[in-house]
């Protein structure tokens, strides 16, 4: 009596997978049972999975080990195409059940592998199949692409989105939360501390996650869905038979679509961010400052009227170059200021011009009372005295030069004597290492010798130099992003006439107030 096994799998392109399923079963109790000599020992099935690779073949993996346990004798299956459509999958799996003493028996094809030409049968016929599956795959991928092309979008939801029918429609509660991500970053806050907000605010993920990640921040910062664009095979799948996908770069081509469906973001803002990015990244690379990617004015202006911030928002001029405007978050979210189920929402404060905030700093820092020419002198000393301390001791530049130069004939010494072995190898490795290191040492303290001469030679046009940087900082006179970081505390905003600015103390713990009055000029009045 034989152990006998079956293995059925449906394929995904089934359009009705449960009952083929059903009916393969049915069909391997009725084969196996017409048989006297075969006793069913059980039927193996996994659905839906494909057969070009075994790896997520659950079904099929137990069977194989129950196989190699001595539990089963034979494996039926229909043929070769549902066994594996990989010729490597198909052959190692029977040559393995074979050395076991188990033999698998193709019934379409009625290959049996304990035949003397079953093998050789099979390898022909798993061959083909496979063959079939790359052809088959490749007539997948070209219709995506051709329904890509149409506009039918391939994936997942995302944030702010409903799919569905291959069509992609805004989820307003959703989008509202992506347009907070983007007025954060707009802030100048970084992808951490976005993060970090997200999550002390409770917002969730697309997925129900309260944990926010910074890869998470930046997927949405740079997709092109948001501004209403779609772009398509991002990722491919470049091996038929593993089915492993990849990030396309530049294998295939891509589907871009511009204007596909609505926008949450508008272009001028998501162009802004992605330049951003760019400019950040190139930052990074050339100037690892703690400051050197947040704007002076992030986090420190404050609507005066509601007590909200105020965010950036960007617009492009006549001539295609994009100016920075700030407005009330309250507004942007709610509208003007109006009653809700008894509340009231929103905020009447207008928007203010980035030039109109910058003359107002400019304004703020030279209406506070203090002597200018006494931190001038004070700053001035400092610098002065630190480059006194560098000045240059009596250093005997010739004489360091000669001992390099007597050591560097010793060295070849040593090389002849080794050569004429006059010294062991082991006295000559330790004497080169004694003299290079010797030379080492002459050679950086000339080195760092002559930088402190040059200093003291240059010592008065870099005083000159330092002394005309101090007396500008000093003065006030243009605005300056670096400087503003450091000294700004707050803004306040009550209107585009009517700004308050606070500054921090010299001594760091002082706020000077300043009241920057009614500066606009015409050519702030841009609304």
């Amino acid at each position: 009596m034989l152990n006998v096994a079956a293995y059925c799998r449906v394929s995904t392109d089934k359009s009705d997978q449960k009952n083929s399923f059903e009916g393969q079963k049915t069909y391997f109790e009725s084969y196996i049972n017409a048989h006297k000599d075969w006793k069913l020992t059980n039927i193996y099935a996994d659905e839906g999975i494909t057969g070009t690779s075994t790896k997520k073949r659950k079904e099929f993996n137990s069977m194989i080990a129950d196989a190699k346990s001595g539990k089963i004798n034979m494996i039926i299956t229909k043929e070769v195409s549902r066994f594996a459509r990989n010729t490597v999958d198909t052959l190692q799996y029977t040559r393995e059940l074979k050395a076991a003493g188990v033999s698998v028996f193709f019934i379409n094809d009625n290959i049996n592998t304990m035949d003397n030409d079953g093998e050789l049968r099979l390898t022909i016929m798993a061959s083909i199949a496979q063959e079939e599956s790359r052809k088959t795959s490749e007539r997948v991928k070209w219709g995506q692409k051709r329904r890509m092309e149409q506009g039918v979008v391939f994936g997942r939801n995302i944030l702010g989105y409903h799919l569905k029918n291959g069509a992609l429609t805004v989820n307003e509660e959703e989008a509202e939360l992506v347009r907070h991500i983007f007025h954060k970053y707009l802030e100048g806050k970084g992808l951490h501390i976005i993060a970090r907000e997200l999550q002390a605010e409770g917002h969730k993920t697309k997925n129900g996650n309260s944990e926010w990640t910074n890869k998470a921040i930046r997927t949405i910062l740079q997709n092109e869905k948001y501004v209403g664009d779609l772009l398509q095979k991002k990722t491919i799948t470049p091996d038929f038979l593993t089915h492993a996908k990849k990030y396309n770069n530049g294998e295939e081509e891509m589907v871009y679509i511009k204007d596909h469906h609505e926008p949450i973001i508008d272009r001028e803002t998501f162009d802004f961010v992605q330049a951003e990015f760019k400019r950040k990244s190139e930052v990074y690379k050339n100037d690892n400052s703690k400051h050197s990617n947040r704007y002076a004015f992030s986090g420190k202006l404050k609507c005066a009227c509601c007590g909200r911030r105020y965010i950036a928002h960007f617009r492009k001029r006549g001539n295609g170059s994009t100016r920075k405007i700030w407005y009330c978050y309250n507004s942007v979210k709610n509208g003007l200021e109006h009653e809700v189920n008894g509340e009231m929402i929103g905020c009447n404060n207008k928007a203010v011009g980035n030039e109109l905030l910058e003359d107002a700093v400019i304004k703020a820092l030279n209406d506070v009372s203090f002597d200018r020419e006494a931190i001038i002198k004070k700053l001035t000393k400092i610098i002065n005295e630190v480059v006194q301390s560098h000045a240059p001791t009596q250093y005997n530049f010739t004489k360091a030069e000669q001992a390099v130069k007597k050591l560097e004939e010793k060295k070849l010494k040593n090389i002849d004597a080794y050569y004429d072995d006059k010294i062991s190898e082991q006295d000559f490795k330790m004497l080169s290492e004694k003299y290079q290191a010797e030379i080492d040492t002459l050679n950086k303290e000339i080195e760092e010798e002559g930088k402190k001469l040059s200093v003291s030679e240059d010592k008065g046009d870099l005083l000159q130099t330092i002394t005309d940087t101090v007396t500008t900082l000093a003065n006030f006179k243009e605005f300056d992003e670096s400087v503003t970081r450091e000294v700004l505390e707050q803004i306040m905003i009550y209107s585009k006439a009517k700004i308050d600015v606070y500054l921090r103390g010299l001594n760091g713990t002082q706020n000077f107030f300043s009241h920057s009055g009614y500066i606009l000029d015409n050519k702030y009045r841009y609304l």
